[in-house]
């Protein structure tokens, strides 16, 4: 059974109760604590081997760890029982890892009725039997259920939970998941998302009590919180911090806790990461995929901005990733060597766009803050909105202040691994209202790119392997079908350079292709560019005159693969293509190879070449609102602006693809370049970050392999108003993630057997308030239909918008009589939906904002 999103409700006190007994500290005379702390955000999949492996290095190591597993949180003991597998796998003692009776409900996949366990909690035989151990485990789920387990009804501790304080302080481990870490902290969230907490806590400051709500009646959930059991004390901990987009939460939660707020950090924990805590060295270190906010309060100030209403200015947020450490005494970080700082030497300058919903490119916190702001020299501050149905919300400013700074480097091959410190964040209410506009848009152009179409060929043995960017090094999916479709460990393969400014790219995947079995000497990288490389004695710009090099050509026939890398894709046809357009000798041998069998794969870059109509650059709101551009501008259009078409490689012929599409939210450029230039009878495609599209050209079909999954656009029930640019009715959306498939001339979609139809059998049923930015959960596309439509029996439709000041577009997805879901576990315990057939319509709007 799926775990819920949101945990029961209960009633919570707010500033003057936080002295009470009920928010009382959980041990007051702690003692020096030798143990330490895995505190995990919830979904951490089976292959997170950081994760796992330092609990079980914690616990004395895979031959000596002892491990308890306390089941509480759950309705089931599936949980459990993988969490025991997982750890077997990672090398532990499978005799060594019990999963203890404690709970205070039944489970629903057994016989036994585990009610009777809370009985227990004081039994010597439990508490002899924690004693013995080396690590305790708490699995997610509801963390009052843990609580209510471990606490007698006096609201006094359990001889169980004595037990557990006992071995923590003479060096166990304690570890949790999810509801697992919101109990660690004395201060325990347990319900609400930001946008409630901001609503019912600060508009009702003044009341002892906020009476519950069910989330199921109302957009959004208020915060509450009680006592938690306070194994770190040294701040508030929550989770599911980037996927719920919890920072408000949080930061009402810290601003209310008085006494927390002035000498203690305030840590949200994303998805798939853990903090690990060393009370001897007074030290958290970031391990796993994402990172750690932290948020200082301690200079944050209550401030009424609109009758009855309030808001609170002068938070410093911080977002920390794996390998930096937080000195929680000092309120200090480190971070690893490696790593830059970005201050005076930002990457980027472009001028980003408020964060408002689906359609924001980096629409997750960390991201954002990263790419449009730390990272940006030509930003200084940049805003993001959270609001309900009504309107009534709240404005988010983000701002750079002199302790402000960012840190990069690569990681997992050359992903971008940014931390940030010290970004200023206001948050203020405003009042927002959204009306049609039908005013005829007189700055959208039409595209005046005409591509003459590419040969047919009907007869290509070879397969396209197409990748949406960010491809990692240890996604082994991805680089083990690239090599079996190239003929296996003895591929011959060349990789195409001409993308990138400097070879490291094309190094890395050399490098990566020999980790996975292909000889060092079968791989060359080929002498194919119309510029110089950074940092090499040799000019390159000269290989130009290479593209119609016979001897080349020749060796290119000998590929049986071919990979070009990410980068700027108008460099790679510039490099391949004649000056009047025509394909050069080598470029016709890449075909020639590809026909005969050879694949063809690419990254970023390397994957918007693959069809014949190139997206090149623009972002969803430039092209809904401006329509194409025929200037192209290298990193400012790659980033924002009209949309920038030329023409492909056309290798791929069954209609337009991009890229790196979840995390820059290129829906609307996708939809507006498919409905100008594209074939209605065919899909669009749109391929997320570290994921590929396979193309098996003889049968006709696309899977999907990696770690993200393909947006399909279909256009061929569109309806649009010739008057109104960019007004749309009927786009037709599915979603397929890994397993999955779509037959690319029939457009029949068959989903991974694995999974169940959501369809009449809905996990969920709750009203939900649009999308609408960093506050907002399930800030990608796919999640936001999965858990906010498809999966929630009460949505019909939900809505998203996207705008810059006082324009923009209203976004209304819609469940049509051929739309279903469909649900999987992967990686162990996360959720894994595929989305098969939603509606959407695109309306111009005007916005104001008060």
């Amino acid at each position: 059974m799926k775990k819920k999103l949101v945990s029961c409700l209960i009633s919570f006190t707010l500033l003057s109760s936080l002295s009470t007994p009920l928010l009382a500290k959980a041990q007051e005379n702690t003692g020096d604590i030798k143990g330490s702390l895995i505190i995990a955000g919830g979904g951490v999949g089976t292959s997170n081997h950081d994760v796992y492996e330092k609990f079980l290095s914690l616990a004395g190591g895979k031959e000596k760890a002892k491990v308890g597993i306390i089941p509480a949180a759950s309705t089931t003991l599936q949980s459990s029982k993988k969490f025991k597998e997982d750890l077997v796998k990672y090398g532990a003692n499978s005799d060594s890892i019990k999963i203890l009776p404690v709970s205070n409900h039944d489970f629903s996949d057994t016989q036994k009725d585990e009610s009777t366990w809370k009985n227990q909690v004081n039994d010597k035989k439990l508490s002899r039997t924690i004693k013995g151990l080396t690590a305790v485990w708490f699995v997610g789920g509801d963390q009052t259920k843990i609580v209510d387990s471990l606490r007698q009804n006096n609201g006094s501790d359990s001889e169980a939970l004595k037990a557990i304080w006992d071995i923590y302080r003479k060096g166990a481990v304690i570890g949790g998941t999810s509801a697992g870490a919101a109990i660690m902290s004395d201060v325990m969230i347990t319900g609400g998302d930001s946008l409630g907490a901001l609503k019912d806590s600060l508009e009702n400051k003044e009341n002892k009590h906020v009476s519950k709500n069910k989330r199921s009646q109302k957009e959004y959930e208020p915060l509450s919180i009680q006592k938690g059991l306070g194994f770190f004390q040294h701040g508030i901990i929550d989770q599911h911090m980037d996927e719920r987009a919890r920072l408000g939460r949080l930061a009402v939660a810290a601003y209310i806790s008085e006494r927390d707020k002035e000498k203690n950090f305030a840590y949200g924990v994303d998805e798939d990461t853990a903090m690990v805590v060393n009370n001897k060295d007074q030290k958290i270190e970031v391990v796993g995929r994402s990172g750690v906010a932290v948020l200082d309060m301690s200079k944050a100030k209550l401030v009424s901005k609109q009758k009855a209403r309030s808001g609170l200015e002068n938070m410093k947020v911080s977002y920390l990733s794996s390998g930096d450490k937080i000195n929680y005494h000092l309120k200090s970080f480190e971070f690893p060597k490696e790593k830059v700082e970005t201050k005076g030497f930002e990457y980027y300058s472009f001028n980003a766009l408020p964060a408002t919903g689906v359609f924001t490119p980096y629409g997750r916190l960390k991201a954002y803050l990263s790419y449009s702001l730390v990272d940006n020299e030509s930003m200084k501050s940049a805003n993001s909105y959270v609001y309900d149905s009504k309107g009534s919300g709240y404005e988010i400013a983000f701002q750079k202040d002199n302790d402000t700074n960012g840190y990069w480097r690569y990681t997992d091959g050359q992903k971008d691994d940014y931390s940030i410190v010290n970004v200023r964040m206001d948050i203020t209410p405003k009042t927002f209202k959204f009306q049609s506009d039908r005013k005829t848009s007189l700055t959208y152009k039409k595209p005046t790119f005409s591509s003459s179409e590419s040969p047919a060929y009907d007869s290509i043995k070879g397969n396209l392997l197409i990748a949406g960017g960010a491809l990692g090094s240890s996604n082994s999916s991805v680089y083990n079908k690239f090599i079996n479709l190239a003929g296996g460990k003895q591929a011959k393969i060349g990789i195409v350079p001409a993308a990138s400014t400097k070879f490291d790219s094309s190094n890395q995947f050399k490098s990566d292709l020999i980790k996975y079995g292909v000889k060092a000497e079968n791989i060359e990288i080929l002498p194919i560019s119309n510029h110089d490389f950074k940092g090499t004695s040799e000019n390159e710009s000269t290989w130009k005159t290479n593209m119609n090099s016979d001897k080349l050509a020749q060796k290119v026939k000998g590929l049986t693969g071919i990979w070009f890398v990410g980068g700027d894709q108008t460099l790679i046809t510039g490099s391949l293509r004649n000056e009047n357009g025509s394909d050069s000798k080598v470029l016709q041998a890449i075909w020639d190879t590809y026909k005969k069998g050879a694949v063809l794969g690419g990254t970023s870059a390397g994957a918007a070449i693959m069809s014949n109509t190139m997206l090149a650059g623009g972002d969803s709101y430039g092209a809904l609102s401006y329509g194409f551009t025929d200037t192209y501008d290298d990193m400012t259009q790659q980033e924002q602006g009209p949309a920038y078409l030329e023409k492909g490689l056309g290798f791929f012929q069954y209609g337009l693809v991009d890229q790196h599409f979840d995390n820059k939210a290129r829906l609307g450029r996708l939809i507006a370049t498919a409905y100008e230039k594209g074939n209605k009878n065919q899909l669009s495609y749109g391929i997320d970050e570290d994921t590929a599209m396979v193309v098996n050209n003889k049968e006709k079909q696309i899977e999907v392999v990696g770690r993200g999954g393909i947006t399909l656009v279909d256009l061929a029930k569109v309806q649009t108003n010739d008057k109104f640019p960019s007004d749309y009715k009927n786009i037709v959306i599915s979603c397929i993630t890994p397993g999955d498939k779509v037959n690319i001339t029939t457009k029949e979609i068959v989903i991974n057997p694995a999974k169940t139809s959501t369809r009449k059998n809905e996990y969920y049923s709750e009203k939900v308030g649009p999308n609408t930015g960093l506050f907002s959960p399930h800030g990608v596309l796919r999640k936001f239909l999965a858990y906010d439509l498809i999966d929630n029996a009460q949505s019909k439709e939900i809505k998203s918008y996207a705008f810059n000041q006082n324009k923009g577009f209203e976004l209304t997805f819609r469940k049509s009589p051929e739309s279903n879901g469909y649900w999987a576990y992967t990686d162990g315990q996360k959720d894994d939906y595929s989305i098969v057939k939603v509606a959407l319509d695109i309306k111009p709007i005007k916005v104001a904002i008060k």
